[in-house]
C-alpha cells in the first residue's frame, strides 16, 4: 500500500507543476490564465510565445515521463512489485495521478490544463508504440484541420485502442481501464472546445511570433 500511495502522491505533485504559468509569469510578468483560452497548457502559451509554448510542451510531457520513471524505481525497490503486472499497474497509476495533478494543480487553486502533453510523457514509457501511433494521428488531424483541440481529442480517443491492440498480451484489464479512464477524462476536459467545434466557432491554430 505504501508504494502505491507514494507513487500517487509523487506523481500528483510532479504533474501539478504549472510550467506554462511559470514561464509566462517569469518572462513577461503576465498571468497566462488571463489571455487566450485561459489555459496553462502549451497551445495557449504558444499563442503568446511560440518558443515558450514549445518549452511548455516539453516540460509538461517531461513531468509525466518523470512520474512514470519514478513509479518504476518505487516498484523495483519493493519485493512484491517485481513482476511485470505490478510494474505496469504502478506506471498506470503514475500516469493517472500526473494528469490529475496537471488538470487540478494545488498551486493554482486546482485550475490547470487539459493534460494531453502530460499524458504523452506519462504513457510513452508504458506503451511507446501506442503513444507514437496516437501522436501520428494528432499530427495528421492538425495538419489537415488546424484544430489542435480536435487533434487532441482524436489522438486521445484512439490511444487506448492502440494500447490494447499492441500490448494486450502484457497489460492487465486494470491497465487498459486506467488508460480508458484517462482518455475519457481528457476528452471531457475539452467539452468547451467540442461545443465550439460543433457550432463552427472554434478558432484554428496560428502561431504568432514573439
Amino acid at each position: 500500500m505504501i508504494p502505491v500511495l507514494l507513487t500517487a502522491a509523487s506523481s500528483y505533485l510532479l504533474g501539478s507543476i504549472p510550467f506554462g504559468y511559470i514561464l509566462i509569469r517569469l518572462s513577461r510578468g503576465q498571468d497566462i490564465r488571463r489571455s487566450g483560452s485561459g489555459n496553462i497548457g502549451a497551445t495557449n502559451v504558444a499563442r503568446s510565445s511560440p518558443g515558450l509554448g514549445a518549452l511548455t510542451l516539453v516540460l509538461d510531457a517531461g513531468k509525466g515521463l518523470l512520474a512514470a520513471y519514478l513509479a518504476i524505481l518505487i516498484a523495483n525497490r519493493t519485493r512484491e512489485s517485481s513482476d511485470d503486472n505490478r510494474l505496469y499497474l504502478m506506471m498506470s497509476l503514475a500516469a493517472l495521478f500526473a494528469i490529475l495533478g496537471h488538470v487540478f494543480p494545488v498551486w493554482l487553486n486546482f485550475r490547470g490544463g487539459k493534460g494531453v502533453a502530460t499524458a504523452v510523457g506519462a504513457f510513452i514509457l508504458l506503451a511507446p508504440y501506442a503513444m507514437l501511433a496516437a501522436v501520428g494521428v494528432f499530427l495528421v488531424v492538425v495538419l489537415v484541420s488546424r484544430y489542435v483541440s480536435l487533434s487532441s481529442v482524436a489522438a486521445t480517443a484512439v490511444f487506448p485502442l492502440f494500447a490494447w491492440f499492441l500490448y494486450r498480451e502484457y497489460f492487465s484489464r486494470f491497465d487498459i481501464v486506467v488508460m480508458c479512464m484517462t482518455s475519457i477524462f481528457i476528452i471531457a476536459r475539452h467539452h468547451q472546445n467540442i461545443g465550439r467545434l460543433l457550432s463552427g466557432t472554434e478558432p484554428r491554430f496560428h502561431l504568432r511570433h514573439s
